[in-house]
């Protein structure tokens, strides 16, 4: 079972990046580089060495996908409601990673996501995040609290590497909506030519 999971250096992806490859996945590692809405350098080392810590405790490969994600934050900075910009985001992730997943024969993605943890992961963003996704989205932490998730990356070893320094996305909006709707992303996305902006990110995709 081959799985793209979204890698962001935080602490709760390589927690749900672990859950899996304990069950036999094998992973794929996808990072959005957000450039120039945050720095790449200091992120991707943390990334590079949670991805090496995975392979240490599975003893499999988790090769590092970098999906230049910049020009997608400032066509949605320009042309979309600002609220809406972390759910909008996060839907551009989930079509990016689901055409890596075809790409690369993975037949699902998979994110560190809890219910209610931060704005685009309370259940009414996550009902309208999903039907951009082409491939079934894995959520193994969605019922875990946040110490719970601490806790795991602390017992596996990722939770040192996650708080070292690294870069926040700058273009999260001060009041980010917490209750979208599909039907009002939808309107805001026709405004926006989808289909070349996930084609150029997925063609610039390149393996670390």
């Amino acid at each position: 079972m081959k799985l793209v999971c979204l890698l962001s250096g935080g602490i709760d992806s390589p927690v749900a990046a672990h859950m899996m490859m304990a069950r036999g996945a094998e992973l794929l590692a996808l990072h959005m580089d957000n450039r120039p809405y945050g720095g790449l350098e200091h992120q991707l080392t943390k990334v590079k060495a949670l991805a090496m810590r995975l392979e240490e405790l599975h003893g499999r490969r988790v090769p590092i996908f970098l999906a230049p994600h910049g020009a997608n934050h400032a066509v949605f900075l320009k042309e979309c409601r600002t609220k809406l910009h972390c759910v909008l985001c996060r839907r551009m992730m989930l079509r990016i990673g689901g055409a890596l997943a075809a790409r690369e024969g993975a037949v699902a993605l998979l994110t560190g996501e809890s219910l209610g943890q931060v704005a685009s992961q309370t259940l009414p963003n996550i009902a309208a995040e999903y039907p951009a996704s082409r491939v079934p989205v894995l959520r193994p932490l969605i019922g875990i609290d946040k110490q719970e998730i601490v806790e795991l990356a602390k017992t596996i070893g990722t939770y040192d590497i996650s708080i070292q320094p690294g870069s926040c996305c700058t273009a999260v909006p001060d009041k980010p909506a917490t209750r979208a709707r599909a039907s009002e992303l939808d309107e805001e996305e026709r405004k926006l030519p989808m289909d070349e902006l996930v084609a150029a990110c997925v063609e610039s995709i390149k393996e670390f």
